[in-house]
């Protein structure tokens, strides 16, 4: 059985892995590729938040009576790379390198802060916390993870 901090830390990497071919393509000058790279990427972290707020933070909390704690610094993060996604999209819709790399340097900040924090120290409390749910929850994670349609 993969653990949560697995499954999770492998969708960053996946996440990481499209945000390295968006910036290589727009370093390139590939607009078409960028943008295509781009809807990609925002919709892979959607997914991602996605899972994180309506499957493993809810059962996190149920268990452990913290709604106030680390998930909610995560959702408010999640927020702020929500609107550095936004402000990135305008940028590379309009084809401005300067713009769209400025935003994608704080974002790439802030991922990697993020996710060292859930990788170090959210997910490992998660499965520590949720070990007799693993057996169900994985598969839904995984399924949010691998959907096929974007999230909003």
């Amino acid at each position: 059985m993969e653990s949560i901090r697995d499954l999770m830390t492998d969708d960053h990497r996946q996440c990481d892995d499209c945000f390295v071919a968006v910036e290589q393509s727009v370093a390139s000058g590939e607009w078409g590729n960028a943008t295509t790279q781009f809807d990609q990427l925002r919709d892979a972290m959607r997914r991602h938040f996605a899972v994180e707020e309506s499957i493993l933070f809810p059962a996190f909390e149920a268990r452990t009576g913290m709604s106030m704690g680390p998930t909610q610094v995560m959702r408010g993060e999640h927020a702020q790379m929500k609107e550095l996604m936004a402000a990135a999209g305008d940028a590379m819709a309009a084809r401005d390198a300067d713009d769209y790399s400025g935003y994608a340097e704080t974002l790439l900040i802030m991922m990697q802060q993020h996710n060292m924090k859930e990788e170090n120290i959210l997910y490992p409390m998660c499965d520590q916390h949720l070990a007799a749910q693993l057996e169900t929850l994985v598969p839904q994670l995984e399924r949010g993870i691998n959907a096929t349609e974007p999230m909003p």
